[in-house]
């Protein structure tokens, strides 16, 4: 038997190359469009398949000079395909525009066009070798998913080293090295060559940039803009910015001139993939703005308070707390570069001076031990890391209720510039969390406060008493901010200081009228009435199961969303990325299923077999796909990074998942080792359907090695189980006929490239609970489909 050494490199090339797409496109455009990657990477790997069918025996004829040559035109293809990417003008934002809409349509397409062929090879070299070593289709599929893991880590550990713009270019040698390995000393000598040529090619013509609309293009390119320090690490590029623009981006009143308060200080910019995250102080810093800003709300109503401070905003947060007279503040800071950089500094800019009425806590925000008079989460810290949505969930607020002090309270910020319902999404999710804490009338425990650009939940553990509601209405008063809700305050005929007007997806105007408007208050009053608003935006609670607060846009009213998608901010056109994604992946599908069913002398089985093929394969490949991404979402809260949980459950599930493909290869009776599998792989999916969440959280506060071998163990079982059924499958199937193999891997991968979106769809609408079940449901019917056994 030939060597699989050259299967496992492409394999893990290919991997390598799509996790290194999907990094460039967060860091020169958006991370929701690295989904196009996945999808482009399935289509090739499906139309592999139909075409193998369909030329099978011509395959098998010139598969001597194939095999080597499939990773030398790959090679070729990569470098060619990265030049078009880089290349491209794509601008995810003239979308939005319907006079600009159709060129950017143009470079969606000329994306596919450029990365299609790199793929299509790739899945054209695997499925050869499943045809070429049809007898052992376990081993080969073993090494095919060992090698695809292998690949994961690698890029993962490039990350550390290398900028995402240089990624791509250090993954094709392993390409050149399959071609050697394949080949005689003519393949070798081809396969140098190549690589010299398209290594060549890429440094001399490839163009990465950074989109011109992310944030860090401005402040990167304004005179003397300088990046003073710079990390490298799978959690994206750190750049520490210092020019004339960076200034603390703290929400201060019009009236602090009238007050007699500074401006917030000049800083450095930190951006994380060209978003920024945080200021940094250039020296000590400073707090004289702190007074006039709507973050003082609540120590406007609490005395000396003991605080805990979710995100630190690089040293300002503490100085802010501190000066407007709290007596201890607990900073929690999880991501790590800005934990880092409180604790040691980042750069040229300087860790904050060591205070006794300071403690950095390295407990993690949902688990964070102590009883205090303020739970007051910083301004920049959604934004700060994506995994910080999980403090803004029900049960997590709730939790902070429970760590209250009588007369605390509890402060979310939220950003209303976009669109004011994501302010109604958080008051829900507010409701939600008092009623969890035991309160049965929450209108009376929560108070809305706002500027034109921010707003304040205020969630008290006691009811606001009209003493409370009197002090908040005079502190919004003289800094001209909204009190938008407080129990007892009467909405009429009070003076709204910040126009704030509805937005609606069922009109084409926004209701504007005469007088100022204030549409928190209107929806605030409805909702904690038990009545509110019904409309595109969906304005349920942020729960555990469903922890994010966007997108808002309701899946019935697409219709509208597109209509309207110019009012749409960044993060709900990512929904509309995924629907078209799915919609693309559905067509392929049908025409993968449908294809070679027309050519039916390509397949030569009879139709009961078809059919049985046509659930067994497209079972296999969404199942395992919707369990993985549900896995994917609870290793990112447990590592407190979504990259390195990315990259360790995809790992993870590949390996042993291509150990267990070996194993399958070995069984004597495929059938009973298939229930089994099954048996094992939904057993696994109820206990993390019932008990993941408890062990994450009780695992969130152990050293990072700690949980990630926690991870492996408990991902060990099912995945072993989850590379069973495909081999055994394959081994079945092709008894019935040999054209079934290559048609079952298309199958496979044409309804993986529905799986992504589809999950992500179903998460955000329904939850992660969702995924999981749906995963067993398509198991199951795995299991129902295999074929009777031949007697």
């Amino acid at each position: 038997m030939q060597s699989l050494i050259p299967l496992f490199l492409i394999a893990g090339a290919a991997v390598g190359v799509e996790i290194a797409l999907t990094r460039f496109f967060a860091v020169a455009s958006w991370s929701e469009y690295g989904y196009w990657v996945i999808s482009i990477a399935m289509t090739g790997f499906a139309v592999s398949g139909v075409v193998m069918v369909l030329g099978r025996e011509a395959f098998l004829r010139h598969a001597h000079w194939l095999l080597p040559g499939l990773p030398v035109a790959m090679l070729a293809a990569g470098g060619a395909g990265w030049i078009g990417v880089t290349l491209n003008a794509f601008n995810p934002l003239e979308l939005q525009n319907p006079a600009t809409a159709e060129a950017q349509l143009v470079n969606i397409a000329l994306y596919y066009a450029a990365l299609f062929p790199f793929f299509f090879l790739a899945g054209l070299a695997v499925s050869l070798n499943f045809v070429v070593h049809a007898g052992q289709v376990g081993r080969v599929y073993g090494y095919d998913l060992l090698g695809a893991g292998t690949g994961a880590v690698v890029a993962l550990l490039l990350m550390f080293l290398l900028h995402p713009f240089l990624l791509v270019p250090a993954l094709l040698p392993l390409l050149a090295v399959a071609a050697v390995i394949a080949g005689g000393a003519r393949w070798r000598i081809a396969a140098v060559a190549v690589l010299v040529a398209t290594e060549a090619a890429v440094l001399s013509l490839a163009a990465p940039r950074v989109n011109e609309f992310k944030p860090i293009y401005a402040p990167l390119n304004v005179p003397d803009s300088r990046v003073v320090a710079e990390v490298l690490s799978p959690r994206g590029v750190y750049q520490l910015l210092d020019n004339f623009t960076e200034r603390l981006d703290t929400d201060v009143s019009n009236n602090a001139g009238t007050m007699g308060v500074a401006a917030p200080p000049r800083t450095f910019g930190l951006y994380r993939d060209g978003s920024r995250i945080a200021a940094l102080p250039m020296a000590e810093p400073v707090a004289d703005h702190a007074r006039a800003a709507l973050d003082a709300a609540p120590y406007a109503l609490i005395d000396t308070p003991r605080v805990l401070s979710l995100g630190g905003s690089g040293g300002f947060r503490a100085a802010e707390v501190l000066a407007l007279g709290a007596a201890h503040v607990t900073v929690v800071e999880p991501e790590p570069v800005l934990r880092d950089a409180l604790l040691r500094g980042l750069g040229a800019s300087p860790a904050p001076a060591a205070d006794p009425r300071v403690t950095v806590s390295a407990a993690h925000p949902l688990t964070v031990p102590g009883r205090f008079d303020l739970v007051d989460m910083a301004g920049d810290f959604l934004g700060a890391d994506d995994q910080n949505r999980t403090s803004m969930t029900a049960e997590a607020l709730a939790r902070f209720l429970s760590q209250l002090e009588p007369g605390g309270m509890v402060s979310i910020p939220i950003g209303i510039r976009e669109l004011p319902v994501y302010a109604v999404r958080v008051l829900a999710t507010a409701q939600a969390a008092l009623r969890l804490a035991g309160v049965a009338d929450p209108a009376r425990h929560v108070a809305v406060i706002r500027s034109a650009w921010n707003l304040r939940v205020l969630i008290a553990r006691d009811p606001f008493d009209a003493a409370r509601v009197e002090l908040l209405s005079a502190f919004a008063e003289e800094r001209s901010f909204d009190l938008s809700y407080a129990p007892g305050l009467a909405m009429e005929g009070r003076e709204v200081w910040n126009d704030l007007p509805p937005v609606s997806l069922e009109s084409s105007m926004v209701e504007q009228g005469g007088a100022a408007q204030d549409a928190v208050a209107r929806e605030a009053a409805l909702l904690l009435a038990g009545t509110p608003a019904e409309d595109a935006f969906d304005r349920s609670p942020v729960t555990a199961d469903r922890p994010w607060l966007s997108p808002l846009v309701r899946l019935t009213s697409l219709g509208a969303a597109l209509a309207r998608i110019e009012i749409l901010p960044q993060q709900e056109i990512g929904l509309l990325v995924n629907v078209a994604v799915l919609a693309q992946a559905i067509v392929l599908a049908l025409v993968v299923s449908l294809l070679p069913l027309f050519a039916r002398g390509a397949l030569r089985v009879p139709a009961p077999v078809l059919g049985r093929a046509l659930v067994y394969f497209p079972a296999l490949g969404l199942g395992f796909l919707l369990i993985e991404i549900a896995f994917i979402e609870h290793a990112a809260l447990l590592l407190g990074d979504r990259t390195s949980g990315f990259a360790l459950v995809l790992t993870t599930m590949l390996v042993f998942s291509g150990l267990g493909a070996m194993w399958a290869g070995a069984v004597a009776a495929p059938g009973r080792a298939l229930r089994l599998a099954v048996l094992v792989a939904l057993g696994c999916s109820v206990l993390a359907l019932f008990g993941v969440r408890g062990a994450v959280l009780a695992a969130l506060d152990w050293p990072w090695a700690l949980r990630a071998a926690l991870l492996v163990l408990a991902l060990a079982p099912i995945s072993l189980a989850l590379g069973f059924p495909f081999p055994l499958g394959l081994d079945r199937f092709q008894q019935e006929g040999p054209a079934l193999l290559p048609w079952a891997w298309a199958l496979n991968g044409a309804f993986s490239v529905v799986a992504t979106p589809l999950a992500n769809l179903l998460g955000h609408g329904m939850g992660l609970s969702w995924l999981l079940a749906a995963g067993m449901v398509c198991y199951a019917a795995a299991a129902l489909a295999w074929p009777k056994e031949r007697r």
